[in-house]
């Protein structure tokens, strides 16, 4: 079977985003472009982790490089672009910054026979062109993405908007709120 890379370089754009109501929420990644729609699903731990590194490597390249980055785009707060039709579900997410192009790439990797939802990440601080292809698999379905050091501040707070707008987190456990409560693993399973 042909593996696919689905390729943006760059999207006209690219955000984290979710389907369905608080607590049954399915996240995604998806990149617009070039007349084309790609959506990947992934878990909310996934979002989080994605987030959080992208700000480590964009503090990292500022640092090493000396670079400013300027010219935000405009907060993106529109729903997901329909249809939205899972490709494929992400089980590994790949990072590097390009120096020569000043650009970050990400690459999300489907979950190959051997893998779980584990919340891996790969962090690499450069890459040139030849690297980049190294990130992932080549024998699994990808998405690759390369955005501007601004573009790639505006996923990060777009993506941790949407991951807070789900239920409110337990002040002992840190799990997610159901609006009847929950059992919490900090009061031995009972109710409060």
């Amino acid at each position: 079977m042909a593996h696919q890379v689905h390729a943006f370089e760059p999207p006209e754009r690219f955000v984290a985003g979710t389907v369905g109501p608080p607590g049954e929420r399915t996240f995604f990644l998806q990149a617009r472009g070039g007349g084309r729609l790609v959506s990947v699903a992934l878990e909310k731990a996934q979002v989080v982790l994605l987030a959080d590194k992208l700000e480590e490597l964009l503090a990292e390249a500022r640092r090493r490089f000396d670079l400013a980055f300027a010219g935000a785009p405009p907060p993106d707060n529109a729903p997901l672009d329909t249809p939205v039709d899972e490709e494929f579900r992400v089980g590994t997410l790949g990072l590097a910054y390009d120096v020569d192009t000043a650009t970050v790439l990400i690459e999300a990797v489907a979950i190959g026979e051997d893998d779980s939802t584990d919340d891996a990440v790969d962090n690499e601080d450069e890459v040139d062109e030849t690297d980049a292809d190294e990130l992932i698999d080549a024998d699994l379905d990808r998405l690759r993405v390369r955005l501007t050091p601004a573009t790639a501040r505006e996923f990060i707070d777009r993506a941790r908007r949407v991951v807070s707008a789900g239920r409110p987190p337990c002040p002992l456990c840190g799990q997610p709120l159901n609006p009847d409560g929950h059992l919490c693993p900090r009061h031995n399973g009972y109710h409060r």
